[in-house]
């Protein structure tokens, strides 16, 4: 029986948490800030954690491996 392979694309993205959450970074941090405000910039900073019903998808994709 073949292995579950992990998905290279979600594994760049999403990080696990040694609780078995799913982190990843904000959308819309890569470039044209210029025109954001300094609230939105500032609420943009660091990860935030994957609603559950998506992390039961991301789990599987990344197959328990992350970085």
């Amino acid at each position: 029986m073949p292995k579950q392979k992990t998905h290279k694309a979600t594994k760049k993205r999403f990080r696990m948490t040694a609780t078995g959450k799913v982190k990843h970074r904000h959308a819309g941090t890569s470039h044209l800030a210029t025109h954001k405000t300094q609230k939105q910039k500032r609420q943009l900073r660091g990860t935030r954690v994957v609603k559950s019903v998506e992390a039961k998808k991301l789990r599987v994709l990344l197959a328990g491996y992350s970085y």
